[in-house]
């Protein structure tokens, strides 16, 4: 019943090795995703901003008439 196979120190190395790869990938993919979803949020947050400001701006600015005389 029992099968005596052993477990080399190699074959924990390959084994652990493929693991890691595995891990960095999936960490480099979200690391994109999140750098992309980061500058989006950004510039939506910036473009904001302005539309406000502009909005903000026209209510407070007063209209100035230059007349000749």
């Amino acid at each position: 019943m029992a099968d005596n196979t052993h477990i080399s120190r190699d074959d924990l190395e390959s084994k652990f090795r493929a693991l890691q790869a595995d891990i960095q990938g999936r960490a480099a993919d979200k690391k994109q995703s999140a750098i992309a979803l980061g500058s989006a949020v950004a510039s939506i947050v910036v473009i904001l901003a302005y539309l406000l400001g502009r909005r903000k701006g026209r209510r407070r600015a007063s209209r100035v008439e230059f007349r000749r005389f």
